[in-house]
C-alpha cells in the first residue's frame, strides 16, 4: 500500500491514498491534487483538491469518475477569472455534461455516474463544491465538523428527522443516491456559502463513504488528528479493511501549517 505524499508548495501537507478494499474487482474511484506552477498563477487559484465514486458497472463507474476529477481540474484552471467559488461551480457544470455526452456516445455506459467532492485552499481561504455521498471535514483543535451533505436516499430521511443522523451510517439505503455528476438532465451541486477562513494547524479530510461507512467521525478525527497526513490514510484504509472493506477507498489529506509560509 503506497500513499501518494505529493510534492507542493510550502503552507501545507498532502497526501492520498486509494485502495480497492476488500470485496470489490476495480477502483471506482479517483482523486487529484494540483496547483499551478507559477507563483502568480498559484496566488490567484490555489490549491485543488478532488475526489470522485464513479458508479455504472466497472468500466463505467471508472470512467465517470476519472473524467470528473480530469474536467474539474480542466475547467477550473482554464476557466478560472477571480472568483474560486464560481469557477469550482462551473467545473462541476462542465462535468456534468462530459459525463453526460460520455454515455450517450458509449451506449455500454449509460447509467454512469459520480459523486465528487472539491475543495480548493486560496492563501488562508477554504472553499468547495460537492454532489453526491462523498464527504469534506474539517478537523480543527480534536473536533471534526463534516461541512458536506450527503445527496442520498437516506440523507434526505436524516434531515427530515425520520432517520437519526447516528443510524444512517448502517441503513441498508444508504448508499441510493438522489444527485451525481451525470445522472439526470439537471444537477445540484453544493457549494460554500462563503469561503472558510482556515487556522494554521488545520485538517481538511475528503473521502469517499468506502471510509466513512465503516469508521465512525471521532475516529476519523482521532487519526487526522494523531498521525501526519500519509500516516493518517495508511491507518484509516487499514483500518476500514479490517472492517470487511465493502467498498472502494479513497482519502486525501490536507494539513496547514501556514507558519511554515505560504
Amino acid at each position: 500500500m503506497s500513499v501518494d505524499c505529493t510534492r507542493v508548495k510550502p503552507g501545507i501537507e498532502v497526501a492520498s491514498l486509494s485502495d480497492v478494499g476488500c470485496q470489490r474487482e476495480n477502483n471506482e474511484d479517483s482523486f487529484l491534487y494540483w496547483e499551478p506552477a507559477g507563483d502568480e498563477e498559484f496566488q490567484r487559484k490555489g490549491r485543488l483538491a478532488i475526489i470522485a465514486d464513479g458508479m455504472g458497472g466497472h468500466e463505467g463507474g471508472q470512467e465517470a469518475s476519472r473524467l470528473a476529477v480530469e474536467t474539474v481540474r480542466e475547467v477550473y484552471d482554464q476557466g478560472f477569472r477571480d472568483d474560486p467559488q464560481a469557477a469550482l461551480l462551473e467545473s462541476f457544470a462542465a462535468a456534468h455534461i462530459r459525463i453526460l455526452s460520455y454515455a450517450e456516445q458509449h451506449p455500454a455506459f449509460q447509467g454512469m455516474g459520480t459523486t465528487c467532492t472539491a475543495v480548493v485552499v486560496q492563501g488562508l481561504h477554504l472553499y468547495f463544491a460537492h454532489v453526491g455521498d462523498s464527504r469534506l471535514y474539517l478537523v480543527r483543535d480534536a473536533r471534526i465538523l463534516r461541512l458536506t451533505r450527503d445527496h442520498s436516499y437516506v440523507g434526505r430521511l436524516v434531515e427530515s428527522g425520520l432517520v437519526r443522523a447516528e443510524d444512517a451510517e448502517k441503513h441498508p439505503q444508504r448508499h441510493i443516491l438522489t444527485a451525481a455528476l451525470g445522472a439526470g438532465r439537471e444537477v445540484s451541486v453544493d457549494g460554500a456559502g462563503q469561503h472558510l477562513k482556515l487556522q494554521d494547524g488545520d485538517d481538511v479530510l475528503l473521502c469517499t463513504d468506502g471510509l466513512w461507512s465503516v469508521v465512525t467521525e471521532e475516529e476519523l478525527e482521532s487519526a487526522v488528528s494523531n498521525h501526519s497526513p500519509s500516516e493518517c490514510c495508511a491507518f484509516l484504509v487499514k483500518l476500514a479493511k479490517e472492517r470487511g472493506g465493502p467498498d472502494n477507498i479513497t482519502l486525501q489529506v490536507l494539513h496547514t501549517g501556514f507558519d511554515r509560509q505560504l
